[in-house]
């Protein structure tokens, strides 16, 4: 797996990082994996492939439909 450096980083920048890493439970390497990871996005066949995996997950369950509650919050 190939390895990244980012150079020049702010203590601010990498004081928060380590703040959010905590809160997350997680170190600040990770954290940093973490945040990249999202920030790059899911191509379109991952994004399939998770669409799949939960499509499989919700099999056969039925789901209220929520407008009525929606419609009730707002009148309040």
């Amino acid at each position: 797996m190939p390895d990244i450096l980012v150079r020049g980083l702010d203590d601010e920048t990498v004081k928060r990082l380590k703040a959010r890493a905590k809160r997350n439970g997680r170190s600040l390497q990770g954290e940093a994996k973490r945040v990249l990871e999202q920030a790059a996005g899911m191509n379109a066949e991952e994004v399939a492939a998770m669409l799949d995996g939960w499509k499989k997950r919700f099999a056969g369950r039925r789901f209220a439909d929520s407008a009525d509650l929606m419609r009730e919050d707002r009148e309040r």
